[in-house]
């Protein structure tokens, strides 16, 4: 269990970083980062990193159609969450 601890870790400072440095290269008028590849972080986990990253950095919170799909990504992941934890194939230590 700790491992993916340290996974969902991983894959959230990396989430962050990212949206900086898409943050950076929008400034800079440079190639960004591909919205697939932020959108596909959040997907595997990234998403409290990247939505920390939007705050901190005031990046893609105007974009409409990036939002919708960060935002049902999370809705995904709620849902998903709570049919393996109904059905039990996650268990929480009471």
């Amino acid at each position: 269990m700790i491992v993916l601890f340290y996974c969902f870790l991983i894959v959230n400072v990396i989430a962050f970083i990212l949206i900086g440095y898409d943050k950076y290269l929008a400034k800079a008028k440079k190639r960004r980062v591909s919205e697939k590849t932020l959108l596909a972080l959040v997907l595997i986990g990234g998403t409290i990193g990247s939505g920390l990253a939007m705050l901190f950095f005031r990046h893609k919170t105007a974009k409409r159609s990036y939002l919708m799909k960060f935002w049902g990504i999370i809705l995904l992941q709620i849902v998903v969450f709570y049919f393996l934890y109904r059905y039990d194939f996650i268990v929480i230590k009471r």
